[in-house]
């Protein structure tokens, strides 16, 4: 619930470190082997994880999470599946904050009242809908207020104050800075770019900002990490996925993310 997500950030700021949130989509390399990948991810040090519903007509997606996407959709995988995983996962973590990351066309399929009673049975903490924006969330928001499921929002380099100060009214957990312009994986990653983004988004919003799209190595990892509450990597983990024999998948993965979390760690910022 959106309680765990606020603990478990507040925890990390108060020992004067940053949140490591990977991304993975649900379904690939296999549905059998996502809940295994979860907890390794864990085990490797993830704070969150965010978990994303595979969907195939995908807006901020860069080619690696699409094929992804592709890879799950060729198995059937659909919303009711992930959220299986994520009742699957609560059976041995109760601890680490679930998001689910995906497009509004599916919870409408599904319906909107059975999606968040779902999600909330199956103790999801967070939902990142791309494709909603604020001004569009007058029917989900009260539902998810109620489930205690937070709605996290992106923002943009692009995304003028007016619309930040709208989002602040709504948003729990964190939001997602979107650290470029362009889909996930993209390159060009500005720091400085990023930093001045986040002074002008703080002072608009309380909740911690995570910052994602872009940071692909330990380097970028730890450059954002200096300024920002959470460290979000999707593209560069999920690229790790593909690369190989999805039998050495979990194990691929969590050794990458091992070499970040440790890259994180040695970025020590005043506690709280």
């Amino acid at each position: 619930m959106t309680e765990r997500i606020e603990r478990r950030l507040a925890a990390l700021k108060a020992q004067g470190r940053t949140a490591l949130v990977p991304y993975v989509t649900a379904g690939d390399p296999s549905l059998a082997t996502t809940v295994p990948l979860i907890h390794a991810l864990v085990d490797a040090g993830a704070d969150i994880v965010e978990l994303g519903v595979p969907f195939s007509d995908p807006m901020a997606d860069g080619p690696v999470i699409q094929r992804a996407a592709e890879r799950a959709l060729a198995q059937h995988v659909g919303l009711r599946d992930v959220i299986d995983v994520a009742r699957e996962f609560r059976k041995r973590d109760d601890g680490t904050p679930l998001v689910l990351m995906g497009y509004l066309n599916p919870i409408e399929a599904m319906g909107t009242r059975a999606f968040v009673d779902a999600a909330r049975a199956a103790g999801i903490d967070g939902l990142i809908v791309v494709d909603c924006p604020p001004e569009e969330m007058d029917a989900l928001e009260p539902m998810l207020r109620e489930a205690g499921i937070a709605p996290i929002f992106l923002i943009a380099p692009t995304t003028p104050e007016a619309r930040i100060a709208a989002i602040a009214k709504l948003a729990r957990g964190f939001v997602y800075y979107v650290s470029l312009k362009g889909v996930t994986g993209a390159a060009h990653l500005d720091v400085g770019d990023v930093r001045t983004h986040l002074a002008t988004i703080r002072r608009h919003l309380s909740v911690p900002v995570g910052v994602g799209f872009g940071i692909r190595d330990a380097q970028s990892a730890q450059a954002i990490a200096a300024h920002a509450d959470a460290v979000v990597i999707g593209a560069r983990l999920v690229h790790e996925i593909e690369t190989g024999p999805p039998a050495q998948a979990v194990e691929r993965a969590a050794k990458w993310l091992g070499g970040i979390r440790r890259a994180l760690d040695a970025v020590r910022k005043d506690a709280a």
